[in-house]
C-alpha cells in the first residue's frame, strides 16, 4: 500500500485525502495538512514512484486510482479528496471509477485533458546531478541550477533527495518512460455526481474556459474558482488563500 502521513484530529468532519503532483510527496503538503486537521483526520499519500512508496514500471492513472482506493478502503470510510496536478488527474479517475469512496472533490490546477508540454527536462536535470558529490541538499541545488533556473523549483526537487543514501526517492526511469500517460488522460465514461471544485491559479494556463465542456461532461456539479496572483503551484504560492478556499468548499452545507 502507499506510504501515508496521518494528521490526527479531534474534529468530526469527513477525513481528507491529499494527493501531491508530479515529483512531489505527501511531505510537501505538511503545512496545509496540519492547518486543515482542526476539522478532522488528514491522510497525505506518497504516490507510487514517489517518496517512500513502492516503485513500479507502470505509472498510469488507473493504477494510481487503484492505489488510492486501497488507502481509503483501509480507513473504512469515504473521504473528501484534494488532488494537485498529476494527483488531481489521479483523483478524477478515482472519482469516476469509485465514486462511493469520495464525498467532495477538490482538483487543484489541472483538467481532465491531455497536455502538450513535457516535464522530461526536469528528469534530465535530476539525472545530471552527480550524487557522489552530494553532502547536503544545497549541493544538489547548486548542480541543478545549471539546468533549472528557478530557486523554488531547485528546492522543491531536492526535497526528493535522500542525501544520506545518495539517491533520488523518485523512480526517474519509470516516470520518464510513462510521461505520455502522465501528460495524458484516459478515456473515461460516466460521471461523478458529487460536488467538485476546480481551484486554479489565476496566473496559470492549466485550466482555461475551453476546458469547461470536458470538465462538465465528467463532473456535472463542478464549480470553478481562481486564486489571484497564484500560478500552477497555487498551494505553495498562496497557502492561506488555498486553505481558505478548500475549507469553505468542504464545509458548505455541512
Amino acid at each position: 500500500m502507499l506510504n501515508t502521513l496521518i494528521f490526527d484530529s479531534t474534529g468530526s468532519a469527513k477525513p481528507i485525502l491529499i494527493i501531491h503532483g508530479l515529483y512531489g510527496s505527501g511531505r510537501n503538503w505538511g503545512v496545509i495538512a496540519k492547518r486543515l486537521s482542526d476539522r478532522g483526520k488528514i491522510v497525505a499519500v506518497d504516490l507510487r514512484n514517489h517518496g517512500d512508496s513502492f516503485w513500479s514500471d507502470s505509472h498510469g492513472y488507473p493504477d494510481m486510482a487503484a492505489d488510492l482506493a486501497e488507502v481509503i478502503e483501509a480507513h473504512g470510510t469515504s473521504m473528501d479528496v484534494i488532488g494537485h496536478s498529476m494527483g488531481g488527474k489521479a483523483a478524477m479517475v478515482l472519482a469516476l471509477t469509485r465514486p462511493d469512496l469520495i464525498n467532495r472533490l477538490v482538483v487543484a490546477d489541472i483538467a481532465p485533458i491531455a497536455y502538450g508540454h513535457s516535464q522530461i527536462q526536469f528528469i534530465d536535470a535530476m539525472r545530471s546531478v552527480d550524487l557522489s558529490r552530494i553532502e547536503k541538499r544545497s549541493d544538489a541545488a547548486a548542480q541543478l541550477a545549471a539546468h533549472v533556473q528557478d530557486p523554488s523549483l531547485q528546492a522543491f526537487f531536492t526535497q526528493s533527495l535522500d542525501v544520506k543514501g545518495k539517491r533520488w526517492t523518485l523512480n526517474l526511469d519509470a516516470l520518464a518512460t510513462e510521461m505520455p500517460k502522465i501528460l495524458g488522460f484516459p478515456d473515461m465514461t460516466g460521471s461523478f455526481e458529487n460536488p467538485t471544485l476546480f481551484l486554479s491559479g489565476a496566473e496559470s494556463d492549466y485550466v482555461t474556459p475551453d476546458h469547461r465542456p470536458a470538465i462538465k461532461a465528467l463532473f456535472p456539479k463542478a464549480r470553478f474558482a481562481k486564486l489571484p496572483g497564484a500560478g500552477h503551484w497555487l498551494h505553495a504560492e498562496s497557502p492561506r488563500a488555498f486553505e481558505a478556499s478548500v475549507r469553505a468548499f468542504l464545509d458548505q452545507d455541512q
